[in-house]
């Protein structure tokens, strides 16, 4: 690891306004994925600027029953607070589902937008990687590819993007507040992270010189009858093969409304437009889930190794739905 600057951020003003005045900076959080990059020299910042101690540590009720996430808050907070667990069980499900309880307790929110990819090729010196050196190539298009990408990728990268949160946060229609220089914005949250492209390197839409303040959740009150549901090699400490985050409406025997998030299989948390589309308004069937999840991975493509999860990702999403259907959609 090279040496680097350290400096704490007070105010999120100033917090911008060193990232501006120090060359090759990088905001800090709870540290869990950027520290481990930088002793792999993957990243390499001249200076750090922590802002976990900003006053974007708070969770608060929001009018239209939704709830605002401040960036700095913890992980295990985020999943163990009453507003969460009763308005979007989704979402504390799929926190709980990621890694180890230590590092919940050090990651952010804002944090765990920014993660970057497991792929063990663009952690491998020795390996082509578009990702980590532009224009180099991807030895994953024709390498051991078992938990690589399935829908979005391109021929320059197959990586996935690694969060079980930013999965739920897509079903719910999240919102990202951010702040930078040119005044304050918002992104959808599906217009937050990016697919590979031919510039796989670029990762998100969000400006180099902003940072990311809070999470904001829409009042859903359908989303109290959701679930989280991953895949994965072993019980714990692993990422997704496939996950799915859903929560589900029905009526009389007919889905009223619908959200539906993919993770493990794109370079983004994937919403499944194709299959909410396919469920709204139609019957609480078998049939038509699997109808709706065919429709979802019609485009989908394996690459050798990871040609399983086309299969396992339909038969995922139909189980989910099938057990929210049957628990506490029905009215």
């Amino acid at each position: 690891m090279k040496n680097f600057v350290y400096t704490r951020a007070d105010t999120t003003g100033g917090a911008i306004a060193l990232l501006s005045q120090q060359a090759n900076s990088k905001f800090l959080g709870g540290g869990t994925n950027l520290v481990d990059l930088m002793r792999e020299n993957i990243e390499q910042p001249d200076a750090l600027i922590d802002v976990s101690g900003l006053s974007s540590a708070g969770i608060s009720d929001l009018p239209d029953g939704g709830i605002s996430i401040g960036a700095a808050v913890k992980n295990s907070a985020v999943a163990n607070h009453r507003l969460v667990r009763e308005r979007y069980p989704l979402l504390a499900q799929a926190i709980l589902f990621g890694a180890s309880g230590q590092i919940r307790n050090m990651a952010t929110t804002g944090g765990n937008l920014m993660q970057r990819t497991r792929c063990h090729y663009f952690y491998d010196e020795a390996a082509r990687c578009n990702k980590r050196v532009p224009g180099s190539g991807c030895d994953a298009t024709g390498g051991f590819n078992r938990m690589h990408a399935i829908l979005g990728a391109s021929e320059n990268c197959i990586a996935t993007h690694p969060s079980d949160m930013c999965v739920a946060f897509a079903a719910l229609d999240a919102i990202v507040h951010v702040e930078g220089p040119s005044g304050q914005r918002t992104i959808p949250f599906d217009a937050f992270h990016r697919l590979p492209g031919d510039m796989p390197h670029v990762e998100t839409n969000l400006r180099p010189d902003e940072l990311i303040t809070s999470i904001q959740l829409p009042g859903l009150p359908f989303a109290k009858t959701s679930r989280y549901r991953k895949v994965r090699d072993r019980a714990s400490y692993a990422f997704a093969l496939v996950s799915v985050a859903a929560a589900l409406d029905t009526e009389n025997g007919l889905i009223r409304n619908v959200r539906i998030a993919l993770g493990g299989v794109a370079h983004k948390p994937w919403r499944a437009y194709q299959a909410e589309n396919v469920l709204g308004g139609a019957a609480v069937s078998i049939e038509t889930f699997q109808r709706a999840a065919e429709a979802e991975l019609a485009g989908a493509r394996g690459y050798g190794y990871n040609d399983f999860k086309i299969e396992l990702a339909m038969r995922l999403i139909v189980s989910v739905l099938s057990e929210l259907s049957a628990v506490g959609g029905q009215r």
